[in-house]
């Protein structure tokens, strides 16, 4: 029996051990590790879904433990299993492994994909921030306008009781609130919901596979990060950044997503340099030339951008764009910029709690602040941060009405963002062709129903 440490960030490292060790008498798992979210560390993977080999559980320690638990545990392999990590890092913690003594290894799209009974489409990237949220929004509107009713099934964000999440399902917003969701959650969560998709998400993804199945004719697969699918996909969407450009080969494992992709969508090519565009789209044409290629517009959008023009304004933005993705900035800077704003105010003289640890830790955000919440704590101090910068307005830049959330003491606008079409062929013409394909598939599910 190999003793096993997985390497991971309450995700894909759970997805891992359920459908690779979880039932296999070969391995046993002594230990996850946490890295990027707070607050996972130190708590335990539940008896109730490590499965009876493990009737006490799973620990999870701090990565910074790796050496230590290798020693003392016998470590026999180290699995890497989380996402968005550029590859010095990935090749450091490899050779940190080796030199400790265990076998580093990374698992194959084959050995962790579950494969559904109805169709899927999934929709990942080569980075966090890419624009992927928009893309699987306007993607689920064309399936439902093609006649399928997909499910989007969503990328983990186990931040809560991981036993209580095994299998969650949301149709209404008040699902958010019966749920206790972070403002992560929310983000991803409450478009979707809005347009009418009911949304599978949790820790258990064959249980939630298994319950989309009944209530869907098709899934819909909502990566996060630049994590791949964990479902076997029909059709791969893979969205990339020409502001990022060179980065769709340089992280783990955004790289695979590019390979394996039937459609790359190039997106924000409207506020990126043109010669930027040209080189992702020569990377992607050297590494999956097979590849269907869509250049796309980020259409940001205000309800009333008159509000802006000479306001001083605090922009927030999507959190994890800023810190996983190193994003600078996002549509809120775009929109103070294009609708006049007279001053980005600088919040971090003003972040309290760990949304000043937030500044300290991702040195190259500046006059913009992170919309983090990952806890009801760090929620809190987001909303004494915002209310403690001299603005006169917020420019809510994240997919979540923050100020439905958040007790704000200034007014807020909400800026949108949308994908748009400069190429062909478009999103509606390749979902057409795919449809096309699964004719006899659809109209199966139409007799059934």
């Amino acid at each position: 029996m190999q003793k096993v440490l997985i390497l991971g960030a309450a995700g894909r490292d759970f997805h891992n051990f359920n459908v690779v060790f979880r039932q296999n008498p070969d391995f046993k798992v002594v230990a996850f590790t946490a890295t990027q979210i707070p607050d996972i560390a130190n708590r335990r993977y539940p008896p109730e879904l490590a499965g009876p080999l493990y009737p006490q559980g799973i620990p999870i320690a701090e990565e910074k433990e790796m050496e230590r638990l290798i020693a003392e545990q016998a470590i026999d392999v180290v699995v890497f299993s989380y996402s968005d990590v550029s590859y010095p890092t990935v090749m450091h913690l490899a050779s940190r492994t080796v030199a400790a003594g265990a076998d580093f290894w990374l698992l194959g799209t084959e050995h962790t994909q579950l494969k559904a009974s109805v169709p899927v489409v999934s929709v990942c990237a080569v980075r966090t921030g890419c624009g992927k949220s928009p893309v699987s929004r306007r993607v689920a509107a064309e399936l439902r306008r093609l006649g399928w009713k997909p499910v989007v099934i969503r990328h983990p964000m186990p931040y809560g009781d991981l036993a209580e999440q095994a299998v969650q399902r949301f149709a209404r917003l008040e699902d958010l609130e019966r749920h206790n969701c972070t403002i992560e959650e929310r983000e991803e969560y409450e478009p979707h919901i809005v347009n009418g998709t009911v949304v599978y998400a949790g820790v258990d993804y064959e249980g939630i596979l298994r319950q989309a199945e009944r209530e869907g004719d098709l899934i819909l697969w909502d990566g996060g990060n630049n994590d791949t699918p964990f479902y076997a996909s029909d059709l791969e969407i893979v969205v990339a950044d020409p502001h990022r450009p060179g980065h769709e080969l340089g992280y783990f494992p955004g790289e695979v997503n590019l390979r394996r992709a039937h459609v790359v969508i190039i997106n924000k090519v409207d506020t990126a340099e043109p010669h930027n565009v040209d080189l992702v789209r020569q990377n992607v044409r050297q590494n999956n030339p097979q590849a269907t290629i869509i250049a796309a517009a980020c259409k940001v959008s205000v309800a009333n951008p008159e509000q802006i023009k000479g306001r001083r304004v605090l922009v927030v933005e999507d959190g994890p764009t800023l810190t996983h993705g190193e994003m600078p900035y996002g549509a809120g800077v775009v929109a103070a910029r294009q609708w006049g704003a007279a001053e980005l105010v600088d919040a971090r003289p003003y972040a309290v709690g760990s949304i000043r640890g937030t500044y300290q830790r991702f040195t190259h955000l500046t006059t913009l602040l992170p919309a983090m919440g990952y806890n009801a704590i760090q929620r809190h101090e987001l909303e004494e941060t915002i209310n403690r910068v001299p603005a006169d307005l917020v420019l809510v830049a994240t997919p979540v009405d923050l100020g439905g959330i958040l007790r704000l003491n200034k007014p807020c606008v909400r800026v949108g963002y949308e994908v748009e079409e400069r190429t062909q062929p478009t999103i509606a013409d390749v979902l057409s062709q795919f449809t096309a394909r699964h004719e006899h598939r659809l109209e199966a599910a139409r007799t059934a129903v």
